[in-house]
């Protein structure tokens, strides 16, 4: 399937999905999918979030047309101790969101956890603002993650906040796999 030029045309919006509810990586992989199925080529790069054989890294490499590349280290950020490490990982998940997203080959382009990783001071808001400014027009560009700066608030063509009223983890309820992973 190829991606109609009507349709290309039409792109190069910036969204954010925020907030302290679940769903945001999963409304952009839902984004992603409807993309897909309109012939667009899909990108998604995820900070702080290795591969662990979530569902949707299985799935990606089924998938023609859909490049999903964790990039985190093994062990959580905790954002009360940040190590070099994570910093490194953090500049070099940018890196590969940079050199990815000029490359023009993507349609749709998914930073998910980026928002955290600019909350916590990892990465630059400025920076992440002269990339969305350079980046191949009529690329769409979804910033996922809790924490979004203002100034990307600011930035985007569409914010979507996530609220959270009531989760499972309240009963003891941990992430279930094919679910939250």
């Amino acid at each position: 399937m190829t991606l109609d030029a009507r349709i290309k045309d039409k792109l190069g919006l910036v969204q954010v999905y925020t907030g302290n509810g679940k769903g945001k990586t999963t409304a952009a992989l839902g984004l992603s999918f409807r993309a897909l199925g309109n012939g667009m080529n899909v990108a998604m790069v995820q900070f702080m979030k290795p591969d662990q054989g979530s569902g949707e890294y299985v799935m990606s490499k089924e998938v023609k047309n859909f490049t999903l590349l964790p990039c985190g280290l093994k062990h959580l950020v905790d954002p009360k101790n940040i190590t070099k490490e994570d910093r490194a990982a953090a500049q070099e998940a940018f890196s590969v969101v940079k050199e990815l997203l000029f490359s023009g080959r993507y349609d749709l382009f998914v930073i998910d956890e980026i928002n955290v990783a600019m909350g916590w001071k990892l990465i630059d808001v400025k920076e992440v603002i002269d990339m969305l400014n350079g980046r191949p027009k009529n690329t769409e560009v979804v910033l996922t993650g809790r924490y979004a700066p203002d100034e990307i608030i600011e930035y985007a063509d569409l914010v979507t906040e996530m609220r959270m009223i009531k989760h499972p983890y309240d009963k003891g309820i941990g992430p279930r796999k094919g679910i939250e992973s």
